[in-house]
C-alpha cells in the first residue's frame, strides 16, 4: 500500500519531531489509547492534564465539555499540531510519535467546524491527489445527497468552485467536507463540531450517512471521534467522554451517564434542554 500524501485542512502544519512510515496495514482497526497524555502550548499552562482513555476501533465516542475544557487540544494532539510535553497516544498499538506526520495524517480523516473547500473543481475538492475513480466520486456524493446539486451543474464533478465555494451554501460545503473525508475510508474520522454551523436537519443527514456509510464500507466502521455542539448529535453514541480543565471528568455510555443525576453530563444535558425551551 502507498500512501499518498494530499492536501488536508492541516497539512501546512509544523511538526519538530518526524518517523517512520507503519506497516502498510495500519491502522486496520482504529483502536484508540490515550495514556497520561500531557500538552501545553509554547510556555503557557497544560491544556491536556494527564489524559487517559480508551476508545476500540469501529467505535463512536462524543466529546463534550464545558468552554475551554480541552476538546479542541485533543484533536491536536491527535494529529500532532503540538507534541506531548508527556504521555502516548497509540493507535492500534503504534506510538502516533513514532509514525511520520504524512502516514498519520493519511490514516485520519477530520471535517473541521468550517468547510474548507479548495481552488479547483468539485472533483478536486474530494480527490486532490486523484486517485479513486470517478465511480468512487459520485458514489459519496450521492451518499451525502449532493447529487441533485451535481445534475445542476454544467461540467458536473468537473465544475470549478469559484472563490472557495462562495456558489455553495454554507450546508453545501460542510458536506463537500463530508464526502471528502468518507471517499478516503480512515480509520479514524474526526467531526469537529462539524455540524454547529448548519441546520438540525443537516446535522441528521450526516449522522445517518455515518451509519449507513459505516455498515456498507468494505473497510469497516471507522472510529469516530465528534467534539459535540449539539448534545442531540451523540446521545446515540457507543460512549460520552466528559473533559473539564483538560482533564477527563467522565467517561462512558451515555444513558448510564444520564442516569447519575450528580454527575456532569447529566449536568450539560440538563442546561442545554433548558436553552433549548
Amino acid at each position: 500500500m502507498e500512501f499518498v500524501e494530499a492536501p488536508t485542512e492541516i497539512d501546512y502544519l509544523p511538526s519538530s519531531v518526524e518517523g517512520t512510515a507503519p506497516t502498510e496495514n495500519w491502522p486496520s482497526k482504529g483502536t484508540l489509547s490515550f495514556k497520561d497524555v500531557r500538552l501545553r502550548y509554547r510556555d503557557g499552562p497544560l491544556v491536556l492534564q494527564d489524559l487517559s482513555f480508551d476508545v476500540p476501533g469501529g467505535s463512536s465516542v462524543g466529546v463534550c465539555g464545558r468552554t475551554g475544557a480541552g476538546k479542541s487540544s485533543l484533536i491536536t494532539a491527535l494529529f500532532r499540531i503540538v507534541e506531548l510535553e508527556r504521555g502516548s497516544i497509540t493507535i492500534d498499538g503504534v506510538d502516533i510519535a513514532r509514525v511520520d506526520l504524512s502516514s498519520l495524517r493519511s490514516s485520519l480523516a477530520i471535517i473541521p467546524q468550517d468547510p474548507v473547500i479548495f481552488s479547483g473543481t468539485l472533483r478536486y475538492n474530494l480527490d486532490p491527489a486523484g486517485v479513486y475513480s470517478d465511480a468512487d466520486v459520485h458514489r459519496v456524493l450521492a451518499l451525502v445527497r449532493l447529487k441533485p446539486l451535481v445534475e445542476k451543474l454544467a461540467k458536473g464533478i468537473e465544475e470549478p468552485l469559484d472563490d472557495m465555494g462562495s456558489s455553495l451554501s454554507q450546508g453545501e460545503r460542510q458536506l463537500v467536507c463530508f464526502a471528502r473525508a468518507l471517499l478516503r475510508q480512515a480509520r479514524v474520522l474526526v467531526l469537529d463540531e462539524a455540524t454547529s454551523g448548519v441546520d438540525v436537519e443537516t446535522d441528521t443527514l450526516i449522522q445517518s450517512v455515518l451509519r449507513d456509510e459505516s455498515a456498507a464500507s468494505t473497510a469497516g466502521r471507522p472510529t469516530i471521534v465528534t467534539i459535540a455542539h449539539r448534545l442531540q448529535t451523540i446521545i446515540d453514541y457507543d460512549s460520552i467522554l466528559v473533559l473539564g480543565n483538560g482533564k477527563v471528568l467522565e467517561h462512558g455510555p451515555p444513558q448510564a451517564l444520564l442516569q447519575n443525576p450528580n454527575g456532569h453530563f447529566a449536568a450539560i444535558w440538563a442546561d442545554a434542554s433548558s436553552e433549548s425551551k
